[in-house]
């Protein structure tokens, strides 16, 4: 965008326009809280009170600045940051969205509302009115029909152990915490001290399909229902059987890897139980198991200030009781860290990331089964990982070296999608580890891996090479499946099918079926 056109565009300040040098703190807040409980806006950092545009990059710590001012707002709407750049002066947009429920404050307490140009504080009798508009009542601690003292004396003495009570006093204790109101459970009560929640609540269970393909038609589909601990083990370990894991050999060690890590799993499935909306009660939450992908569902779009793009930065529990009471059974992580384990976790095993939609009913993450990154070459890394300590970026970075890859500070910081100073930070590290060696010097620097580490065959040859090894293998002996895992590195599927291009090309013939089949060179006529 040129200036002038900039100017006909945001002649000025307005009710839905903010004009900000920078991202200082307070100023910020009043702005995102007065947007948040009238009808949205955006702000506009680096464009002066008068409209002119001075200019600020979204990058160094300012989003991380951004980030900080909206987590110590209370209950701000949903938000996004964007960069526009003004005839070659980059700006920053801070789209703030109108909250939907509830309203928002400042950290000293203060509650804003936008009029016209001005962010007013709002007090006295003008402040009740509009607390009472804005007010909302949380689903989840909504009496139910159901007597406290119907609650089953089992899963009471269990909840009660969870929390440390004195289950002698644990009615009380349920009042004070929302899990019974007015002599009866509430929702959450339900939740986790009736034997079947949906008798009451109606579908608030788990429903598993698993698919043999991407096909619509699914060969299996389990309800999973009960107080909703059980529900969320329960599914863990089915879908945890249903995945089993990739077996791995390289020399005399074996690697039994998971194809996605339990604890993932696990928060996927807290986050959709203990964040989704119960109102909706004829949707149950959906797990569909598929060859490639676990997609987790949740009924309810995200709470606010939540979206899909701040959904690490930002948290906004729906049910605070329902998942405070499953961190206490620990089935759930502490506050806010769910979506970091998830991420975190996937990049340290070397697998793509989760993947979020909000399709405003519902919910999804997508936990990608199979990477890039191939599960020998996981295995790998394992086993440097016995000789030397690696951090999340490093093991990205050795596997490309394994690949024969020379690297460069550039390269690296394509692989890692990083700048100059990390991606030195990690090479230098590598090399003073002893993973990699550094030939050159300034401009001409490259690394590439240590002799000594050599990877195993299927990651540093080529399909040529490793169909001649294998053919080599055959001729001094019939081998299997388990014998050129054993001698690559490959995992089972690669080594199958390997071997299946082999018999076509007539290199190697096949002798006996399953687990007795075993491959050998062809006689000579």
């Amino acid at each position: 965008m040129e200036p002038a056109e900039f100017r006909r565009e945001f002649p000025e300040e307005s009710q839905y326009i903010e004009f900000k040098n920078g991202v200082g703190r307070d100023a910020l807040q009043e702005t995102i809280v007065a947007f948040s409980n009238a009808e949205g806006g955006v702000i506009l950092v680096g464009v002066s009170d008068s409209g002119d545009v001075v200019g600020r990059s979204l990058d160094g710590g300012t989003p991380d600045a951004i980030h900080q001012v909206m987590r110590d707002i209370h209950s701000p709407g949903r938000y996004s940051l964007h960069r526009v750049s003004i005839g070659g002066r980059e700006i920053i947009v801070i789209a703030v969205a109108r909250r939907q429920e509830g309203f928002a404050q400042m950290s000293s307490g203060i509650v804003r509302i936008r009029k016209g140009t001005r962010d007013e504080p709002l007090f006295g009798s003008e402040l009740q009115h509009f607390i009472n508009e804005k007010s909302a009542t949380r689903y989840e601690l909504t009496p139910t029909d159901v007597s406290a003292t119907a609650a089953s004396p089992q899963l009471l003495g269990a909840f009660s152990e969870a929390f440390g009570w004195d289950p002698q006093n644990a009615a009380d204790r349920l009042t004070e915490l929302g899990y019974a109101a007015e002599g009866n459970l509430t929702v959450a009560g339900v939740l986790y001290l009736t034997k079947d929640p949906s008798e009451i609540l109606g579908k608030s269970y788990i429903e598993l399909l698993r698919y043999r393909d991407d096909s619509i038609d699914y060969d299996l589909r389990i309800e999973i229902k009960g107080p909703l601990p059980n529900q969320v083990r329960t599914a863990l370990r089915r879908i945890n059987d249903e995945l089993g894991t990739e077996l791995v050999v390289l020399g005399a060690q074996r690697f039994d890897l998971p194809r996605v890590p339990p604890v993932v799993i696990r928060e996927a499935l807290a986050n959709a139980v203990a964040h989704r909306s119960y109102e909706l009660n004829r949707t149950p939450v959906r797990i569909e198991l598929r060859p490639s992908t676990v997609r987790v569902v949740s009924p309810g779009g995200l709470p606010e200030p939540v979206t899909v793009e701040n959904i690490r930065e930002a948290s906004a529990p729906r049910n605070l009781s329902v998942i405070a009471a499953l961190r206490r059974f620990g089935l759930a992580e502490d506050a806010g860290r769910g979506i970091d384990v998830m991420e975190d976790t996937m990049l340290e095993e070397m697998l793509d990331p989760p993947q979020f939609e909000d399709r405003d009913h519902e919910v999804a993450v997508s936990l990608p089964v199979r990477s890039a990154v191939a599960p020998s070459e996981r295995a790998w890394i394992r086993e440097l990982e016995q000789r030397g300590n690696l951090e999340g970026p490093d093991r990205l970075v050795l596997v490309h070296a394994a690949r024969g890859e020379t690297l460069t500070n550039a390269k690296v910081r394509q692989i890692l999608q990083t700048d100059r100073h990390d991606a030195r930070t990690v090479l230098h590290r590598l090399r003073d580890a002893g993973f990699l060696e550094q030939r050159g010097e300034r401009a001409g620097t490259t690394y590439r891996l240590t002799g000594t580490l050599a990877p195993p065959a299927g990651l540093r040859l080529g399909p040529d090479d490793l169909a001649s090894l294998i053919v080599d293998l055959a001729a001094e002996r019939p081998i299997s499946n388990a014998d050129v895992r054993e001698a690559t590195g490959l995992d089972r599927t690669e080594a199958r099918a390997l071997l299946a291009k082999l018999v076509d090309e007539d290199r190697l013939v096949q002798m006996g079926e399953r687990r007795g089949t075993r491959y050998h060179r062809p006689v000579p006529e």
